[in-house]
């Protein structure tokens, strides 16, 4: 193999390759419909000329067949008044004008099988159109579809590893850091609030312990009897024991005031 077979067959490879990754589905299709409309315009203009065509021939051979039938009777006339050489003369005539017409019959019957293939032609160019305008709408629609689904897939592919994941992930972290610091400010309040109802519960139950005691003290010593014969006896014992519980009183008092 010569150097330049191999040299115009990589040049052909390459050619073929960057064109084929030129190729977009959606502009190759719209190119695809424009060409065959372009084509269609064509066939229509073919098959108007050749209608345009078919009638002149028409007409020409009309207008043969009627000079023919002219002849034929100017012949019959001549014969008729007894001129032989003028009806022969209108028989060449006629003659002349019906090789014409027989002439322009077979091109007319040509021309007419032309014109109805070309008719036939342009409806089944047309219906390919019509069908390829179909297919191009859903060959576009699928590519879109197609294009939308590989970029969402590569949107995906890169999120797992990209800055803005990343980001997000930090950023929850750090949410997350901010609703446990709140959580235990929440619950350090709550702790002290405890403890201020704690101490006044606490003062609340002193108070109704010194309340109890003092009904006890004040019920004692009303409701106890007085001993006959012995008042004297009991009224001077009881007064240690009296200035004993008044000091102790005092003593419950003061650690009262202290709280």
């Amino acid at each position: 193999m010569g150097l330049f077979d191999r040299l115009s067959r990589v040049v052909r490879a390459n050619l073929n390759d960057m064109v084929s990754k030129a190729e977009d589905p959606e502009k190759i299709l719209e190119q695809a419909i424009i060409d065959m409309q372009e084509d269609l315009v064509q066939l229509r203009q073919a098959v108007a000329r050749s209608i345009a065509t078919q009638k002149r021939t028409e007409q020409q051979y009309n207008k043969n067949q009627s000079e023919a039938n002219n002849w034929q009777q100017r012949a019959q006339l001549a014969l008729q008044k007894g001129d032989e050489t003028l009806a022969r003369e209108a028989l060449q005539r006629k003659k002349s004008v019906a090789d014409t017409a027989n002439v322009l019959k077979g091109q007319l019957e040509q021309q007419t099988t032309q014109v109805d293939t070309l008719k036939r032609n342009l409806i089944a160019l047309e219906s390919k159109i019509s069908e390829a305008k179909t297919k191009k709408d859903m060959l576009k629609a699928r590519a879109s579809s197609a294009k939308a689904n590989e970029q969402l897939q590569s949107t995906l592919g890169r999120l797992g590893t990209s800055s803005a994941m990343g980001a997000f992930e930090r950023m929850e972290d750090k949410v997350m850091e901010l609703e446990a610091r709140s959580q235990a400010a929440h619950e350090l309040g709550g702790a002290d609030l405890e403890n201020q109802f704690a101490a006044l519960e606490s003062g609340s139950d002193v108070d109704d312990e010194l309340t109890a005691m003092k009904a006890q003290l004040s019920g004692g010593s009303v409701s106890q009897p007085a001993l006959e014969g012995t008042s004297e006896q009991k009224t001077d014992s009881g007064a240690a024991p009296q200035s004993e519980v008044d000091d102790e009183l005092e003593q419950l008092r003061k650690q009262i005031d202290n709280l």
